[in-house]
């Protein structure tokens, strides 16, 4: 699977943006996705991360009730709504996809797109 993250840009904190993950390659559906991010000097951390049905999904703390991971398999691609922006936000957004299922860590993933930057200013 190849993944193609976009939809970073500069907004101001409160602001929203919305990053799509579009996949080609492979049957996208029989994948869980999931998005990471990782800031200037900080480790590679989970965002949130969504089942091949989409039925399933999970989000890390600092983002729960602000953010909102979707798929659209029809059209192989993925997104992740991000509302109330913060400045502590601002990171290289990655999308990625799992084989088996979903998973809260990088290891479990199987493919990775090239990243996204998203900056949020104060």
């Amino acid at each position: 699977v190849q993944l193609q993250a976009s939809g970073g840009g500069l907004v101001q904190a409160g602001g929203s943006l919305r990053l799509s993950c579009a996949a080609s390659g492979r049957t996208f559906s029989n994948y869980a996705m999931g998005w990471f991010r990782q800031a200037p000097g900080k480790e590679r951390e989970f965002v949130s991360t969504i089942s091949w049905t989409g039925g399933d999904t999970y989000y890390a703390f600092s983002v729960k009730g602000r953010f909102t991971i979707s798929r659209d398999n029809a059209k192989n691609t993925g997104y992740l709504q991000m509302n109330s922006l913060k400045p502590e936000d601002t990171a290289v957004y990655y999308c990625a996809a799992a084989k088996d299922r979903v998973s809260r860590t990088a290891q479990g993933y199987d493919y990775w797109g090239q990243g996204t930057q998203v900056t949020v200013s104060s």
